[in-house]
């Protein structure tokens, strides 16, 4: 008993009078530095914001949402020093963390799940999630707001072949989400008619990738694709270019980057393509799109920004309808706050505000974020569509669109 108040002591703190009678903080695991540092940064300002909307909406469960934010400088021991402090010590009744794959599985599997604290990734799209799932690993603490790569990877092998890429190398990073993404796009590009010439794995923050370009082009291949993150990712282009590749190249969603443009060079990129975990627009994204730059001085259209908005807004709905930071019920509260038969609430301070008394009154409500309708499955997944994107003079650009039904036929068709 004396545990339990303590952690609940820990996760309220009173607060003058006038202001909310208490505060609920949530741990922020991050990548705000590192070659993910750019995702992350868009992510904590996106949750930053969604919580701005709870607590300007009248609070949830009576006290104002705060973060608690680490940044694990994309390492994933640092990733899970920082949870651990978060739940051991702060005693935090969820994460929201981290950006990518290999920072989210070791958070799950060595802090959250052991711990049953709910954790959201607005951006990690590893197969491994589902997989540990699958496997019981997870006590069902972990969801995400992004589509797993096993659907990324059909959806990037139908577009390749669509943009006459028939005849691919791979370079990729040598990590679980390198991994997985190779083979999720192999086996139905390969059944689409495509040849995957070479596989060539890398190491992260090397000084040169000479060695592993040079491999690649050995095989005279009419497109590269490259599965990296933007610091990476732009050294391997330079010198992909530099050896005299063909400037024709498919891109993962993290390649979705102005700085890796810059860096790269737009004159390079206009045979660039690639594919993100999309949206269906709604009034969410409306709002977000209005008002993202203004809170944040960052892009709307910043990697991991819209759906870290919807991680936010999902984790501070659950603990409204909890009726408290009770991380043993945030589970069972996220799938409530999507709700298929609950009225329809969308992003922004008044939305919140009919939300909040909805949840108040015991009625179901439906969330239907910046990134569409979703429903989380038994493993905490989503799926969606997949935007289709282009580098035109060196901005990304949204040139088409794969739905779930579009997705679900290329399976149909290559099984």
């Amino acid at each position: 008993m004396r545990n339990i108040l303590l952690a609940s002591v820990a996760a309220l703190t009173l607060t003058p009078m006038g202001a909310q009678a208490c505060d609920i903080t949530v741990g922020l695991v991050l990548e705000l530095t590192g070659e993910a540092g750019a995702y992350g940064q868009a992510g904590a300002k996106s949750v930053e914001m969604a919580f701005r909307d709870l607590n300007d909406a009248g609070g949830v469960a009576g006290c104002t949402l705060k973060t608690d934010t680490r940044d694990s400088q994309t390492q994933a021991n640092l990733a899970v020093d920082a949870a651990t402090q978060l739940v051991q010590v702060a005693h935090v009744p969820a994460i929201i963390g981290g950006i990518i794959s290999p920072m989210s599985i070791p958070i799950l599997t060595s802090v959250t799940g052991p711990a049953k604290v709910l954790q959201v990734s607005p951006a990690s799209s590893s197969p491994t999630l589902t997989e540990l799932g699958k496997d019981g690993k997870t006590n069902g603490v972990f969801f995400r707001t992004i589509t797993s790569d096993a659907l990324q990877g059909v959806a990037a092998a139908k577009f390749a072949m669509d943009q006459g890429m028939k005849k691919i190398v791979i370079i990729h990073q040598n990590n679980d989400f390198g991994v997985n993404l190779v083979k999720e796009f192999t086996a139905p590009y390969t059944a689409l008619g495509g040849a995957v010439v070479s596989v060539t794995p890398y190491n992260a923050k090397q000084s040169s990738y000479a060695s592993e370009v040079t491999a690649a082009l050995a095989g005279e291949p009419d497109a590269l694709y490259l599965i990296s993150d933007p610091v990476d990712g732009a050294t391997i282009a330079r010198t992909w270019i530099s050896q005299g590749g063909v400037q024709k190249f498919l891109l993962n969603d993290g390649m979705n980057s102005d700085d890796f443009v810059a860096a790269v060079g737009k004159e390079y990129l206009g045979g660039a393509y690639g594919t993100s975990s999309g949206s269906v627009a709604s009034a969410s994204t409306e709002y977000f799109n209005a008002n993202y730059n203004a809170f944040s001085g960052l892009d709307p259209a910043a990697p991991a920004a819209d759906r870290s908005y919807d991680a936010g807004a999902l984790v501070g709905l659950a603990i409204a309808i909890a009726g408290g930071p009770d991380a043993a019920k945030l589970p069972d509260a996220m799938r409530k706050a999507v709700d298929p038969a609950g009225e329809v609430i969308y992003a922004g301070k008044e939305e919140f505000t009919k939300a909040l008394a909805l949840i108040k009154d015991g009625k179901a409500i439906r969330y239907e974020g910046v990134i569409g309708p979703v429903n989380f499955d038994q493993y905490g997944d989503i799926s969606g569509p997949f935007r289709l994107w282009q580098i035109v003079d060196g901005k990304v650009t949204t040139i088409g669109e794969m739905t779930t039904a579009d997705v679900d036929k290329v399976k149909a068709e290559v099984k």
